[in-house]
């Protein structure tokens, strides 16, 4: 891979997943492990553990190559997935459980509970859309302009385009923020060691910045996932390379 990728923009952007698994190294034996595993990496602490554990979908990409089975988990309602605004291909997953949770702990006690309680039960439990328009909001779930408003300011929904509304996880404006610079100062560590190359155990093993809020191991499934980096199996390990040298 030789294309040049701005950090924030170009580089959010998934290339096309290869085939080769021996870059990933073994894989766990279903998608339900994989997620599982990812999400202990998810540093709740630093959100005070307002929010539910969060995976990008990419990052099963480093550790496993079969979608059938996120899909399976998506349609029996067990797995939620959210676009999460920064690119078009940046997707978030999370266990519907956990979300249920945790946006029922945050609404407590205010007035708009009763409306997000209502929306919880009759769309997340039942729906596996992305988005809703507003007619879909009103005739088939049955909410009313006012409700919908009250679901925009809860944080369970947010403007997608004039009439329609992405699913959202309330409160993850912190978690991107996170994100993007961590992912930036990671790319930066392997474009600044040498050759433009760094072994991934060694990568995994640094400590962190002041710029790297999350544990090195989730930025690097993100990195590794999304292509932004070449892993290049040798007889020492993985080395991960810089998509741009």
């Amino acid at each position: 891979m030789n294309r040049k990728r701005a950090l924030v923009s170009d580089a959010f952007k998934a290339k096309k997943r290869r085939n080769d698994t021996e870059r990933f190294g073994a894989e766990p034996a279903d998608m339900k492990s994989t997620l599982e595993n990812l999400m202990t990496l998810f540093p709740r602490k630093l959100f005070n553990d307002a929010l539910p554990p969060i995976v990008l979908k990419h990052q099963l990409y480093s550790v496993h190559n079969d979608k059938t089975l996120q899909n399976k988990l998506q349609e029996s309602g067990e797995l939620l997935m959210f676009q999460l605004g920064f690119d078009s291909e940046a997707f978030g997953l999370v266990f519907a459980s956990d979300y249920k949770t945790k946006v029922l702990a945050g609404e407590e006690g205010k007035a708009t509970q009763a409306t997000v309680e209502k929306f919880l039960e009759k769309v997340v439990s039942s729906c596996t859309d992305l988005s809703f328009s507003k007619d879909k909001m009103l005739r088939e779930f049955l909410f009313t302009d006012s409700e919908i408003t009250q679901l925009v300011k809860s944080g369970v929904l947010t403007v997608r385009d004039a009439g329609s509304w992405w699913l959202s996880i309330p409160n993850s404006g912190k978690f991107t923020k996170y994100f993007i610079q961590g992912r930036k100062a990671v790319l930066g560590m392997v474009k600044k060691s040498k050759y433009n190359e760094v072994l991934r155990v060694d990568l995994e093993e640094r400590r962190t910045t002041s710029h790297v809020k999350f544990p090195m191991k989730y930025h690097v499934h993100d990195i590794v996932g999304a292509e932004l980096v070449e892993s290049i199996p040798t007889t020492s390990g993985t080395l991960l390379r810089s998509a741009d040298s």
